[in-house]
């Protein structure tokens, strides 16, 4: 947390997400949910009804990527199953159209990665990467993720029709080149 990033653009650090903030996520929310390519959330979804998705109460954490005054992105993470799966970390992430390319996306993994090994997890996984979601494949592997599976088809892309859905994987406990 604050962790100052410099990538092609200005620098941008990542901090707990408050209430209000909620006016600076909510746009990036309902870009990403319009663009229908990366996130599998209704395009008309109301602001109440994204509200109550994204900004997760403790122990679960919502962060931002703020710079220049801007929230560049946002991230969730959370517990991926309760009961006996809830050794399991999850995350969603998203980033501002004017944003992307600058290295938010992969500090808001890293981030969801820290939050993650800080609270004991044993790994992370992420549910639904869309598969033609290249730039955040690239990073998640490029982080040590693995494809575990993908659904075929299970993703209505408005332009490239149906596409698979990956299931990703980071193992915590494994040690290595490449762990944060």
């Amino acid at each position: 947390m604050g962790d100052l990033n410099q990538a092609s653009g200005p620098a941008f650090a990542i901090r707990e997400a408050r209430d209000d903030d909620w006016p600076r996520i909510w746009p990036i929310i309902h870009e990403v949910a319009m663009e229908q390519s990366t996130f599998a959330y209704e395009p008309g979804m109301s602001e109440a009804d994204a509200k109550r998705i994204w900004m997760v109460a403790p122990p679960s954490r919502v962060v931002v990527a703020e710079g220049g005054g801007r929230v560049l992105g946002t991230a969730g993470m959370y517990t991926n199953r309760p009961g006996p799966g809830d050794h399991v970390a999850s995350g969603s992430l998203m980033v501002a159209g004017a944003a992307r390319g600058m290295g938010v996306g992969r500090a808001l993994t890293e981030e969801i990665i820290r939050w993650a090994r800080q609270a004991r997890f044993a790994a992370v996984q992420f549910n639904a990467v869309v598969d033609s979601n290249h730039a955040a494949i690239a990073i998640y592997e490029s982080l040590g993720f693995v494809t575990l599976g993908t659904a075929p088809g299970a993703f209505r892309h408005p332009t490239l029709g149906r596409v698979g859905l990956r299931i990703m994987w980071l193992d915590l406990e494994a040690t290595g080149p490449g762990t944060l």
